[in-house]
């Protein structure tokens, strides 16, 4: 009896034990798998839902595939296509107002820049600092003075998104910029395609900074007309046309002339620009 009174009494003691035994077992398969899964970064994270204001600024954006598509108009902007198209890096687009240089060189270049496959990383818009060349005649400080330049490109840029603020998102994406003459000695533009618009504004000292500044793997694109030039002084006036003769003599340089059958602006612009060439013409005969 006092054998099967110890073993009675044993046995709860042994089954007592053997769950401990199994509850620390269980306790250190529980750690080490917590710990390796941890080493070997299998932790389960939760997803960080996107707030209100990460969706709102994902959403200003803009994507490629939000600019419209243009296609070219006359046979000299198909021209312009095709030679962006093959590649060539050094160009004027030069001729009467109304017929879409500066909108089609802005979109060609945007085109590019935000296409991934391409190197070019930014299209940086040029222009001479004022038509009186001095800033100091507008109010504001610099920016405010300049930002009266840049309205036709927000307006280019407005047409081609659809959007009031696509110049904006652009320059905050780093897309696009505009860069004053008055600021450009000692810059060397990288990566980049320049638009020089205006450039009947700019003498040749001017042109001839702006041209050496073109760094690698860069595109140049010049707008303008003589015709239409601001300046006043005869050896400021005549700064384009000598520019364009030194580069027509390289192989590198491609030439657009656009003519009265180019214009797409509006009839008004083209009944406007045959009348005003014909009595220019009529007046130096008579003179």
């Amino acid at each position: 009896v006092a054998v099967t009174g110890v073993q009675t009494c044993a046995l709860p003691i042994l089954l007592h034990e053997k769950n401990s035994c199994l509850n620390s077992l269980r306790f250190v398969q529980s750690r080490m798998l917590s710990i390796m899964t941890k080493e070997n970064n299998l932790v389960q994270v939760p997803v960080k839902k996107e707030t209100a204001k990460e969706k709102q600024t994902n959403s200003l954006k803009l994507k490629l595939d939000d600019m419209a598509v243009i296609k070219p108009k006359t046979d000299k902007q198909k021209e312009f296509f095709e030679a962006f198209q093959r590649g060539d890096y050094f160009m004027a687009l030069h001729g009467v107002a109304g017929t879409g240089k500066t909108y089609i060189a802005l979109y060609k270049a945007l085109e590019e820049v935000m296409d991934r496959n391409n190197p070019f990383n930014k299209v940086t818009i040029i222009r001479s600092s004022v038509q009186s060349r001095d800033m100091g005649f507008l109010p504001g400080d610099v920016d405010e003075k300049m930002d009266v330049y840049i309205q036709p490109y927000r307006q280019i840029c407005s047409d081609l998104f659809k959007r009031k603020d696509a110049w904006d998102r652009l320059v905050e994406q780093g897309h696009i910029e505009f860069v004053s003459t008055s600021f450009i000695r000692g810059t060397t533009f990288m990566h980049s395609i320049l638009i020089v618009d205006e450039m009947q504004n700019m003498n040749f000292e001017e042109l001839d900074t702006i041209i050496t500044r073109v760094g690698d793997k860069s595109k140049i694109i010049f707008c303008g007309d003589y015709r239409q030039t601001d300046l006043r002084k005869k050896d400021d006036k005549s700064g384009i046309l000598k520019f364009l003769d030194i580069a027509g003599n390289m192989k590198e340089f491609s030439r657009f002339e656009f003519g009265i059958e180019d214009i797409v602006r509006s009839s008004l612009v083209k009944n406007y620009i045959i009348a005003k060439t014909n009595y220019e013409d009529g007046h130096h005969g008579q003179g």
